[in-house]
């Protein structure tokens, strides 16, 4: 169980924020997109969707650097390597002159945010299990969802008062300050006796014993698909309320107001998770994320998009079910695993995202006019998620 140098609360609040770091470096950045790409020149719009889709890239390339090291060398001093990769990488974006050394930049940030983002995942794996580490993801991912709601609206005030540049130097503060928090209040979570030292055959050994777990694997797949669903509309929200609604000055706020419900949905899930278990909540949100997204292609196929209210509807409904997907997917493919918690969650989260950039990146390239690509690729994602978790209780 967590050390007893931090509370309970305190151990929550550091991992969120380790999370959000990641929150932080993409929500933050969105509505600045428009300034940047008059600045270094994007060629079309959805150019600027790869500065948010490339930091995935680097995240989930870093995983499969950071993951392991941390189980031989410890968790935290992994994360101040991760750290300083972040602060080089920021500094590349600050001066970059052209889309190619920006998204450069930002593929190395997500490099350096591989560390926190993996590493605080095997920290509560090493700290807690089973429904009681669901809990734990639940309510670490209720703070974080509190970047979300702000990032966008600080991005805009700094970009509006000061330049798209000072966004960077905003997040050089942000993560400096959890650097001091994480070296002075949280103590190691992998003692000594129970690290593995690094080797190549450590490391195919850890992805033959992962790849031996049915549910790790069958969560691993899930995990790609509604990851690279979600990514879509990280990446081309901007499009959708700042360049189809002409929603300028409102997109910050809209953007909260749908990471909110993410963030109530987490919490209930919280509460019901050691109730109802994480599996039997999963299926559910996965059957709903599924119907919801089909529903509207139905209703909204080859229109125009409708009302901003009955879009808004409908995306909160979708992103309501998030909310109890995300915690108990993750607790559940890092369960059987948790003796790797470091290999582990390098090696499912680059499998994850291997898949769902390009998914993402795929499914995006088609937002031009309507947000209907964005649900058709929804409903792809959370039907053939549903199917997966269907094959694994069957073949379990």
């Amino acid at each position: 169980m967590q050390n007893k140098k931090t509370s309970q609360l305190e151990f929550i609040a550091l991992m969120a924020s380790l999370m959000a770091m990641v929150a932080l470096s993409i929500d933050a950045l969105l509505p600045s997109l428009n300034q940047i790409g008059i600045d270094i020149g994007f060629s079309k719009p959805s150019d600027g969707q790869l500065l948010i889709t490339m930091i995935f890239l680097g995240l989930g390339i870093g995983q499969l650097i950071f993951g392991p090291l941390s189980d031989t060398y410890g968790r935290k001093k992994m994360i101040y390597v991760g750290f300083v990769v972040f602060c080089i990488a920021s500094f590349i974006c600050v001066f970059s002159q052209s889309l190619e050394m920006m998204v450069i930049g930002r593929i190395l940030q997500g490099v350096g945010l591989s560390a926190p983002r993996t590493i605080s995942t095997s920290m509560i794996r090493d700290s807690y299990e089973g429904n009681y580490m669901a809990k734990i993801m639940s309510f670490v991912t209720v703070i974080f969802i509190i970047v979300p709601t702000i990032a966008p609206a600080l991005g805009k005030f700094i970009t509006d008062h000061y330049s798209w540049q000072a966004v960077f130097y905003v997040q050089l503060i942000f993560i400096v300050f959890i650097w001091i928090w994480l070296s002075v209040r949280q103590p190691e979570t992998l003692p000594k006796h129970k690290r593995i030292p690094f080797s190549l055959d450590v490391f195919v050994n850890g992805v033959k014993e992962v790849f031996s777990y049915k549910q790790t694997v069958a969560c691993t797949a899930i995990s790609a698909l509604i990851t690279g669903s979600f990514m879509v509309y990280l990446s081309a929200s901007q499009q959708v309320f700042q360049l189809q609604f002409g929603l300028i000055d409102e997109f910050p706020y809209i953007f909260a107001s749908l990471a909110l419900t993410v963030g109530g949905a987490t919490f209930f899930n919280g509460q019901l998770v050691m109730k109802f278990g994480m599996e039997r909540l999963l299926k559910w949100a996965l059957f709903a994320f599924a119907f919801i997204s089909i529903l509207y292609v139905a209703l909204f196929y080859n229109t125009e998009n409708p009302s901003l209210q009955i879009l808004l509807f409908f995306f909160g409904l979708q992103f309501f079910c998030l909310g109890f997907i995300f915690g108990n997917l993750r607790a559940l493919m890092m369960q059987p695993i948790g003796h790797i918690a470091g290999i582990g969650a390098a090696i499912t989260g680059f499998i994850a995202t291997l898949f769902s950039v390009p998914l993402g990146t795929f499914i995006g390239s088609f937002v031009t006019t309507t947000a209907l690509p964005m649900f058709i690729g929804f409903a792809f994602c959370g039907s053939f998620s549903v199917v997966i978790f269907a094959l694994l209780k069957r073949l379990r």
